[in-house]
């Protein structure tokens, strides 16, 4: 089958390099996202995806590995731009496979591929349909979740649902730690999807919009903690947005990241310092949270223990 590979993200590598191995598919083209300035130094870097394929492929060819005469690369600034329209349908692909991406795909290209456009959605939809899925399911409190193999549609997350793949969400599972388990079962729910697809006999099933739910796309100040909500909804959110976008609290002025805590059954108004001799145990709207690992702005990451050494906490 030709597949054409859309996306950006860390998350569809795996996705990517299970198409790039195999054998009874050709990857006939990968579109990704632009360059862009990363870190403090804002030094011009590759989507995840973009370097994934220089793994994959001889440094001089510009060109993906498998098939002859090989697989563009295609960075387009907009992807419904006409030019960008027209590559894809050059292509001629049988399926169009997105996951993280971050455009949104026009009909125009939704129409091109033989027998489907397929997106892999973080979330077992129609919960937690939108850009945040991971950070959602950890922040409501969720037991489970999983890949959902969809058939794209125009509307945000709405196609149906080809198959889902789940996993359980561990009690200590981060963000980032759950994007990587999710990353991980991806390939195999990509790869059974294009054998189904292959024999014409790949489910459709519509999605219950009764039961949907939204997780929009997160910001910095997503992460800032509001110390009136109780421990528990806290502690989840500091687990949620570790690393992305990173929960954080004021202290003199200055932001103090909080990568985890623990839940302490300790009382007192909210944002009041409770603690903090050798633990910092900082009060909620119910109960208290124990700060475990924290970066103060400007300074490295370390134990509460440790910070406590050098600063004095007013909150």
């Amino acid at each position: 089958m030709r597949v054409l590979f859309i996306g950006t993200g860390a998350i569809g590598v795996p996705a990517l390099q299970a198409l790039i191995n195999s054998t009874e598919h050709e990857l006939v083209g990968v579109i990704t996202g632009s360059d862009k300035p990363v870190g403090r130094e804002q030094r011009i870097e590759p989507s995840p995806i973009k370097k994934a394929i220089g793994r994959a492929r001889p440094s001089a060819t510009g060109r993906i590995r498998r098939g002859e005469p090989g697989a563009p690369i295609l960075q387009p600034a907009r992807i419904k731009e006409p030019q960008t329209v027209a590559d894809i349908r050059a292509l001629a692909p049988d399926a169009i496979v997105v996951m993280a991406y971050g455009q949104i795909l026009p009909r125009d290209v939704l129409e091109i591929p033989r027998l489907a456009c397929l997106n892999l959605h973080a979330s077992l939809l129609p919960r937690w349909r939108g850009a945040a899925p991971i950070q959602a399911v950890i922040a409501a409190g969720d037991r489970e979740t999983g890949i959902t193999v969809m058939y794209m549609a125009e509307g945000l997350d709405t196609g149906d649902i080809l198959l889902q793949r789940q996993i359980d969400i561990l009690p200590n599972d981060t963000g980032g730690t759950l994007h990587d388990r999710l990353a991980q079962i991806a390939p195999e729910a990509l790869l059974e999807s294009l054998h189904l697809l292959a024999r014409g006999n790949a489910p459709r099933v519509p999605q219950d919009n009764t039961r949907a739910s939204y997780a929009p796309k997160l910001t910095r100040e997503h992460g800032r903690i509001d110390w009136n909500e109780p421990a528990d909804v806290i502690a989840r959110k500091i687990r949620a947005y570790n690393p992305w976008p990173g929960a954080f609290a004021k202290l003199d002025n200055r932001n103090l990241k909080i990568f985890s805590a623990a839940i302490v059954d300790l009382s007192g108004k909210p944002g009041e310092i409770l603690r903090s001799d050798k633990e910092l145990v900082i009060a909620a709207g119910e109960m208290a949270l124990s700060l475990h690992e924290v970066q103060l702005e400007g300074k490295k990451r370390m134990s509460a223990a440790e910070f406590l050494k050098g600063f004095r906490v007013s909150l």
